[in-house]
């Protein structure tokens, strides 16, 4: 793959013009200009991201999608997948990462549904640019924390929509998802969710009155002893404000996910062992999930259909990918086990997942 236009595999659709990342070295970068924006701030646009170099095998590709205050900048989880043969592309959704704009509240939508148009647009690159010569593609939608929940819901969806393009996804790996509201149990009954729907309906911008924490943040950024390196910028340190209207998305998305969905594929999900939000353990930052409860996502996974295999990675933070060492190696031989299982992949060297923990973790160019 190089910085060029390349052709449509179908030639149905237009070439796609790649240019040179701004923030990783050897990645590629694609513009998708969206649609009118429904909550007002255009021009919005979505970002695709792939990682250039040879070609991989024929095993297939991989979409990534992150979470909120957040983007892509995982560079070992790409060298992970395209050691494997997987062609690897990452998603920067609208008012986010490298598609936020000034004129943009920072990850807002009041629709999560709003993102099927960038999903589906993505998926079309990424299946023109990997089917075989039969046309078909082999491709695994990933994704972390709130990419979580409006994955399997844009699948859901996919399924009675378009079949076509739900033909091509082969899998759905899930890194720490979304599915319920974390805290007090007040928050989530009936009045509190009323609440919400009265305020994002009036207020949709406004922010709510409780700040995130800077703990987790603190504890993977490397100029305050964490491991990695990625702009703070488009993913600050104690997190981007969170809005009436997208709070209220997401909840909706929960309440959808809670009726049970179909994601149509098989779905792999890791979690961490545990949750601790005790501010007074500032260690709990380095071996449990601080932002989502880790018991939602057991108690909810079985809704996005069949075969769903949920793992717990031990002593994982939110972000498995993110966690100390071994945690995060543990994370990489259980998708390695799923891919051969579920997937069919061929069997990996026993040695190679510790190739995703290289000594050069950060995702900075």
């Amino acid at each position: 793959m190089t910085a060029s236009s390349t052709a449509a595999h179908d030639g149905s659709r237009p070439a796609a013009t790649w240019q040179p990342d701004q923030f990783l070295d050897r990645y590629e970068v694609l513009t998708l200009p969206l649609g009118p924006d429904p909550d007002g701030e255009d021009p919005i646009t979505a970002t695709l991201v792939r990682k250039a170099g040879p070609e991989p095998s024929t095993n297939g590709a991989v979409l990534y999608v992150h979470g909120f205050t957040d983007y892509f900048f995982h560079e070992p989880l790409a060298d992970y997948f395209h050691a494997r043969g997987y062609a690897f592309y990452a998603l920067d959704l609208r008012k986010c990462g490298r598609s936020l704009q000034p004129q943009h509240t920072a990850h807002l939508t009041t629709d999560l549904r709003q993102y099927d148009e960038e999903l589906g647009r993505a998926l079309d690159v990424v299946v023109d640019e990997t089917a075989g010569d039969d046309g078909r593609a082999r491709v695994i939608v990933a994704a972390h924390s709130t990419g979580g929940i409006i994955t399997p819901l844009w699948l859901d969806r996919l399924r009675s929509s378009s079949r076509e393009r739900h033909a091509h996804v082969a899998g759905l790996l899930l890194n720490s998802p979304w599915f319920d509201l974390q805290g007090s149990p007040v928050l989530r009954t009936p009045p509190v969710s009323a609440l919400l729907r009265v305020l994002a309906a009036v207020r949709p911008k406004a922010v709510l009155p409780q700040e995130l924490s800077e703990g987790y943040g603190r504890s993977i950024h490397e100029t305050t002893g964490g491991e990695w390196a990625y702009d703070l910028a488009l993913k600050p340190m104690g997190g981007f404000p969170v809005t009436f209207g997208f709070l209220n998305a997401v909840r909706r998305g929960h309440a959808r996910l809670h009726r049970g969905i179909d994601v149509g594929v098989p779905s792999l999900v890791l979690r961490s062992d545990k949750t601790l939000f005790d501010g007074a353990r500032p260690s709990s930052v380095d071996d449990a999930d601080v932002v989502l409860d880790a018991r939602h996502m057991s108690r909810w996974s079985g809704c996005l259909g069949d075969r769903v295999s949920v793992v717990p990675i031990a002593d994982a933070r939110h972000d498995v990918f993110l966690s100390v060492r071994h945690a995060r190696e543990h994370a990489y031989r259980e998708i390695d086990l799923w891919l051969q299982d579920t997937l069919g992949a061929p069997a990996t060297p026993v040695d190679t997942p510790s190739d995703a923990t290289s000594d050069t973790p950060s995702g900075r160019a």
